[in-house]
């Protein structure tokens, strides 16, 4: 009869965990896509473009946050129930009638290992067509009008050769400019430099052409025939049209490129993969330069080299695995590999001489060589980055039972703290991790799974303590929590206070 009782007992925890698991990740998901509603809704309103566009642009922002909230959710949901069943006894009870914690946290370790690998399916094959999709869209939107990509503190091409426009500030909401220099050389016979205090933007009903509203400037006139003579106008308000603006809003159908965050893990692989050939070939270049400088020196007939290995690298297990599981799915048309325009450039073709093409000797091979390592860690950086997202699912999980069954009086503060204080450690660590990992300062194992090592490091002597036999539910709350993670800095005022004082 225990089987069936354990089964139950695997049951019931699961069940406990769907409800605060649905709300936790369907409430953080909200409140971050309002917070980006927030930011960029004033960007994309009252620009003539469709609701329809302005909605597709932040419903392809739903995926990215799901991928980051979905760890999010687990930990809170972990706590939250296991506070639960702590503080009403549950726990005790189960202890009493000889269930260990290996078995509380059985069931919990699987339904984390199944949102772990929802998660890898879900960053590793929605997010980058998500990601894919949004830059390509954002992108179709900055083409429509120039106040959705013009720089600030740049001089930008308003219209090809014959317009440019620099701002020391510039609102995309208001279409309002700031400190204006504008270059205009439509007209061959004349050259003119308008300046302007302010400016506004405004355009046809058309849409084709561009409306300026300068105040308070100056315009520097000079004609071509004339050099010597320099015209400069003041004025209050200057309005000038400029003609052959497009404004229409054309979405792209086919875009080729794709980054590191619109690839999948497999195509990441063989990116890597190339770039490792290129850093081999580029080893090899050099060493054959170097030998047949110094065969050159000493007279003797040159080395024949071995032609460059253009293998393309073998796919993984798990890329295999993939291919497999599209081969079944996906008709076949549709089963080809995903291959990024970057990894389908043929190879260089190998160096004459190394010596000859590169002035820089030494120097021109490190550049050649850190490029390639850096490309190569780019991309390995954003694999490690998708897995170690995925593993969190189930070292938050691991975290968080101990936690609640420790202080099963914490309740609500105990779950918002907590989650709070653990997501801004993980998540500021990812974002360090990454540019550290992209500088080459630190290896893309280590940069994005460190979060991870030190959260799995944490949780484990807690689970120790919780699995005691002396241990019980009846633990502190929120404060013994507050006192156990930062007492020792009170202490050490303390005893600093104390030495002081004998002095």
């Amino acid at each position: 009869m225990a089987r069936p009782t354990v089964r139950i007992l695997s049951r019931y925890i699961l069940w406990q965990h769907l409800p605060p698991l649905g709300y936790a990740l369907a409430a953080l998901t909200f409140a971050m896509l309002v917070n980006q509603i927030a930011k960029q809704f004033g960007n994309f309103v009252g620009k003539g473009l469709p609701w329809t566009v302005i909605f597709e642009v932040f419903a392809l922002s739903i995926p990215f946050i799901v991928a980051m909230t979905l760890p999010m959710a687990v930990l809170v949901a972990v706590l939250y129930t296991f506070s639960h069943l702590a503080a009403d006894n549950e726990v005790t009870a189960m202890k009493a009638s000889g269930i260990s914690v290996q078995r509380l946290l059985a069931p919990v370790i699987g339904g984390a290992t199944v949102v772990a690998l929802i998660s890898l399916f879900w960053n590793d094959q929605i997010l980058p067509r998500s990601n894919h999709q949004l830059r390509t869209l954002l992108v179709d939107i900055q083409r429509k009008k120039p106040t959705f990509q013009l720089k600030e503190q740049v001089i930008n091409e308003v219209v090809a050769g014959q317009f440019f426009l620099r701002a020391a500030r510039i609102d995309p909401a208001a279409n309002t400019l700031n400190d204006v220099t504008i270059y205009d050389l439509g007209d061959p016979e004349r050259r003119r430099i308008i300046l302007a205090d302010s400016g506004r933007m405004a355009y046809t009903p058309g849409g084709t052409d561009l409306y300026l509203t300068l105040r308070d400037g100056e315009v520097h006139e000079v004609k071509r025939a004339d050099p010597e003579h320099f015209n400069r106008t003041f004025y209050g308000v200057n309005r000038i049209k400029v003609a052959g603006v497009s404004n229409t809003f054309e979405q792209t159908q086919h875009d080729e490129y794709r980054g590191d965050r619109e690839m999948t893990i497999c195509a990441m692989q063989d990116v890597v993969a190339r770039a490792r050939q290129d850093m081999e070939r580029v080893r090899r270049e050099t060493l054959a330069a170097v030998t047949a400088e110094l065969r050159r020196i000493a007279k003797l007939r040159p080395a024949t080299s071995a032609p460059p290995d253009t293998t393309p690298p073998a796919p993984s297990t798990y890329c295999r695995f993939v291919g497999s599981i599209k081969r079944l799915i996906a008709p076949r048309p549709a089963a080809a590999a995903q291959v990024p325009a970057q990894a389908r450039r043929p190879p260089p073709p190998p160096a004459l001489s190394y010596v000859a093409q590169q002035s820089g000797g030494a120097s021109a091979y490190q550049q050649r060589l850190r490029a390639a390592r850096q490309r190569a860690a780019i991309y390995e950086v954003e694999i490690q980055k998708k897995l170690a997202i995925a593993a969190a699912c189930l070292i938050f999980a691991l975290l968080g039972m101990p936690l609640a069954i420790r202080f099963p009086r914490g309740g609500v503060g105990l779950v918002i703290g907590t989650s709070l204080a653990v997501f801004s450690i993980y998540y500021v660590g990812l974002i360090g991790g990454e540019e550290l990992g992209d500088r080459l300062i630190v290896p893309p194992f280590l940069a994005m799974w460190t979060p991870n090592i030190i959260f799995l490091a944490i949780s484990i002597p807690l689970l120790w303590t919780v699995r005691r036999a002396g241990s019980t539910a009846h633990g502190g709350d929120w404060d013994e929590l507050k006192e156990q993670l930062f007492g020792w800095v009170g202490r050490i005022r303390n005893a600093k206070f104390g030495m002081r004082n004998r002095a």
